[in-house]
């Protein structure tokens, strides 16, 4: 299938899981309600992407408060109870946080629940998120290790036993989030790349990384109105990633200011496009995002173009968001029709689906398997 359809990750949480509409809110239960709670608003988001027509589904991140502090709750060696201000995104606004105060080491699984139930849910793509190595040394204290990159990659290899166990799970593309690649470039090209690729080491699913300039703060706003009308910082990093064994690259797209061309930076990738404006309530139209695929296929081949969100929706109205995700699922199949040509006959809902004659076969980093980049997985 040519320009499948996914989301970023997060969609809205219902109103009786969580306060709509804002970020870190508190969960409305404890206990098992609450767990009963997630899973049923996780059973929900899969129905409400498979309404859409989205291809490549996520369970919403409907099991967390936050990107981050999802995955940092089920550590040990964070100490949250003596939280520190901190400066985050080389300090772009300031935050209390925890610290680490000792070898970290996952407790347990931590995202078991939400992925085996949204995998025994539906027979299409699942794809799941989880945050990158340098955005989540962005956002602790750091009491133990005294090095950065020692301590990113120390969570690397957590991510690592996390992904691996979510492949086992069934997912089909781990999603690293890294929204820190756009502040530390050097670093990125130093070591921030190896510590990803160190996350994703021996993942035979698809992977792939989330980059985007961040919404939702007010800070992160105010510097991207100081950053002028074009924005090239990924100029400085394209090229590393381009050389990674990650297979996929999510961007930011329309209504960005990023310049599109920088895209032929990432050769080879397959990119996810992001045609829906996560910043504000317009919904788009079926050929506005058929508009947004033409740009982005002056530099990129189509078999490599999978459609999503520009970032997560979680502090979306549910009404705004469900508007999106349909206009999404529309514009992908508009899409197919106007730009596809000889387009996939493989089923949407066979998430092992066998025929792709229309795409060339080609190799995804280590993993060897064949068969359509659009699809992540042979």
């Amino acid at each position: 299938m040519l320009f499948p359809a996914t989301n970023a990750g997060s969609l809205p949480k219902p109103e009786w899981l969580a306060e709509p509409n804002t970020l870190w809110a508190p969960w409305k239960s404890s206990g098992a309600e609450l767990a009963r709670a997630k899973r049923d608003a996780t059973l929900l988001a899969v129905k409400i992407q498979e309404d859409a027509g989205i291809d490549i589904l996520t369970e919403g991140e409907q099991a967390r408060q936050h990107f981050v502090h999802g995955f940092l709750e089920n550590v040990e060696g964070i100490d949250f109870a003596h939280r520190v201000e901190m400066g985050i995104r080389n300090d772009r606004y300031k935050a209390m946080v925890p610290q680490v105060v000792a070898p970290l080491r996952l407790k347990g699984r931590v995202h078991a629940d939400e992925a085996r139930t949204a995998r025994a849910h539906t027979t299409r793509q699942l794809k799941f998120t989880l945050p990158g190595p340098m955005t989540l040394i962005d956002t602790v204290a750091d009491r133990h290790y005294g090095d950065r990159v020692k301590m990113a990659f120390a969570f690397a290899e957590l991510l690592n036993e996390e992904a691996k166990a979510l492949q086992a799970d069934g997912v089909d593309v781990i999603q690293f989030d890294e929204p820190a690649f756009n502040v530390y470039m050097a670093e990125v090209s130093d070591w921030g790349i190896k510590a990803l690729e160190r996350a994703a080491q021996g993942l035979t699913c698809a992977t792939a990384v989330h980059i985007c300039y961040g919404y939702g703060i007010k800070a992160n706003i105010d510097w991207k109105n100081a950053l002028g009308a074009e924005w090239r910082q990924y100029e400085q990093i394209f090229p590393a990633i381009a050389k990674s064994a990650i297979q996929q690259v999510a961007i930011e797209c329309v209504n960005s200011r990023v310049p599109l061309d920088l895209l032929k930076l990432l050769d080879g990738k397959v990119v996810q496009a992001g045609v829906i404006d996560v910043a504000n309530d317009t919904i788009e139209t079926p050929e506005s995002i058929v508009k947004t695929v033409e740009a982005v296929l002056k530099f990129v081949p189509k078999e490599r173009i999978v459609l999503t969100t520009n970032c997560g929706m979680a502090p979306m109205r549910r009404d705004i968001a469900e508007a999106k995700l349909n206009a999404l699922g529309a514009g992908a199949k508009l899409a197919r029709q106007r730009l596809g040509g000889k387009d996939c006959v493989s089923n949407p809902d066979d998430r092992h689906g066998r025929a792709c004659p229309g795409h060339p076969r080609l190799e995804f980093g280590k993993d060897k398997r064949r068969g359509c980049p659009a699809r992540g997985r042979a």
